[in-house]
């Protein structure tokens, strides 16, 4: 296998080119993993012949259908949508197109990692099987969702991450702030991302100048995304927003905790928090004494999902939408509101937030639910009217080899995940105690290890404060996870035999 040091720093890009067309292996792996995909596409869409849908895929397809520039979800998805309808209206080339974006990505991260860090024989072979033969990205592509599009677009992030540390140039100032705005264009997920931009640009030699342009460049497109959409939530409602989700998860959120907490309503901010505290009052008035084992049931978004809750009362009692339109537009005003009494209740009880929200939020960080994965189209045969119209199907009605079958195939991916994230703490504790035999520093794998790490601690904190875990939004940081045990093993292993054999100690591994 070609090392770094002998690719020089010069055109690098096309070294890289050569380094996966000229290297037999590599070539082989290339041609494997394309025809891989592509029977396996043939065969998951014989089985699987219409997309699948959940609540969420409605929004985004009415919100490509009125060409809105905001939505209950970021607005990069329904654009995305509207591109391709452009083209063409079959669903199946929106999903064949998520599954081949995904993959090639996945490529681009698999070569960069060989390029760069050049793993063992067993590492590279258990990260290809992973990566390109695995039900879990056929069954994520298949969704009319963001989740493979952003999946595909952090993974091309993060490869470019890798290249930014290793071998800076000065065209990632623009491919950088491109993709950096695209993912947070397309998911909330996305807020963590400009720190770990910040490490990689740190770990970088490229010259300040450019370190400064390369992180300057997607703060600004990124500003200019949030005023813009701030304009535009402003024009629908009256307010400025930028997410309309924010509100709806923050209140949620607040409300695990509600029944542990007391809450004096004369100090509310508004008379329309003061209301909603009501519901509240009543709510919790009628729920049971094993309520909070009841919670812990769920998703941490029971109060969104739940008809009942006061979050949904308070949307019945004040507003009467008459079609979608106006759907998005209730949501977002009931979203100022949420977001104003949420807020209120959060600031004011951290404890007692960290103790009902976030640790009850940490066990499903570690065994995520499948949730929508768990069965096809809800396990119904029949999709929403709006579908019917923007792919142009027939009828209402829907297909598949067997609605619940998936459960059964992707069930073991939580149990993975929990492993993986045990694997991962206990190989940080143990880098840490042998950092000096382990051969991170001299192979300089310690740069993607510590980049891994950090989206790893990144993404839990933001999950496990913020939002829910469901086993769809931790399908990057499994992938990583793997990636970082796999390195970190080997690494340990060679220091061992470094040890051991001390004339190996910094000599070059050749694969």
């Amino acid at each position: 296998m070609i090392q770094p040091k002998e690719i020089g720093e010069s055109n690098d890009r096309s070294s890289f080119i050569r380094f996966i067309i000229r290297n037999d292996g590599n070539r082989k792996l290339l041609c494997f993993a394309v025809v891989g995909g592509i029977v396996q596409l043939l065969i998951f869409k014989s089985l699987y012949p219409f997309a699948d849908f959940f609540s969420d895929s409605y929004s985004y397809i009415y919100a490509a259908y009125a060409d809105l520039d905001i939505s209950i979800w970021p607005i990069g998805y329904s654009k995305f949508l509207r591109l391709i309808h452009y083209v063409t209206t079959s669903d199946t080339v929106v999903v064949a197109f998520q599954y081949f974006f995904l993959e090639a990505t996945c490529l681009y991260l698999y070569f960069t990692t060989l390029y760069f860090l050049k793993p063992g024989r067993s590492t590279r072979l258990i990260l290809f099987g992973f990566l390109f033969f695995n039900p879990l990205f056929l069954y994520i592509s298949n969704y009319i969702n963001s989740d493979p599009l952003f999946a595909a677009l952090s993974i091309w992030w993060f490869a470019e991450l890798i290249w930014i540390s290793y071998r800076p140039g000065v065209y990632q100032v623009f491919t950088h702030a491109i993709l950096l705005f695209l993912c947070f264009s397309v998911r909330n997920n996305a807020y963590y991302y400009p720190i770990i931009s910040i490490l990689a640009f740190t770990l970088s030699k490229q010259k300040i100048f450019y370190k400064v342009i390369g992180l300057g460049l997607p703060v600004c497109l990124i500003v200019i995304f949030i005023v813009k959409t701030q304009k535009a939530a402003e024009k629908l409602t009256g307010h400025k927003q930028f997410s309309l989700f924010t509100g709806w998860q923050l209140a949620n959120n607040a409300l695990y905790m509600y029944k542990h907490i007391q809450v004096d309503s004369n100090r509310l901010p508004t008379n329309d928090c003061r209301e909603l505290d009501r519901l509240s009052r009543k709510f919790f008035g009628q729920v049971t004494a094993d309520f909070d084992y009841f919670l812990g049931e769920w998703e941490a978004n029971f109060f969104i999902q739940y008809s009942r809750s006061p979050l949904k009362q308070y949307m019945y009692l004040n507003f009467r939408p008459k079609g979608e339109y106006e759907t998005v537009v209730n949501w977002a005003r009931a979203s100022v509101v949420f977001e104003q009494y949420g807020k209120w209740l959060i600031v004011r009880n951290p404890a007692a937030y960290a103790k009902y929200f976030m640790l009850l939020n940490s066990r499903h960080f570690f065994l995520p639910s499948l949730e929508k994965l768990e069965i096809y189209n809800r396990g119904e045969d029949k999709v929403e009217p709006i579908a019917k119209r923007w792919f142009n199907y027939r009828t209402v009605s829907v297909s598949s080899v067997s609605r619940g079958v998936q459960g059964h195939i992707l069930a073991v991916f939580p149990y993975l995940f929990f492993f993986l994230n045990v694997l991962t703490a206990g190989l940080v504790v143990w880098l840490g105690i042998r950092r000096k035999s382990a051969m991170i520093t001299a192979q300089g794998n310690y740069k993607v290890l510590l980049l891994i790490v950090s989206f790893l601690v990144a993404n839990f904190c933001f999950c496990v404060s913020v939002t829910i875990v469901v086993m769809r939004y931790q399908f990057v940081p499994m992938i990583l996870t793997l990636g970082f045990g796999l390195l970190a093993m080997e690494n340990l292993e060679k220091g061992i035999a470094g040890e051991k054999n001390p004339d190996m100690r910094g000599a070059e591994v050749i694969a």
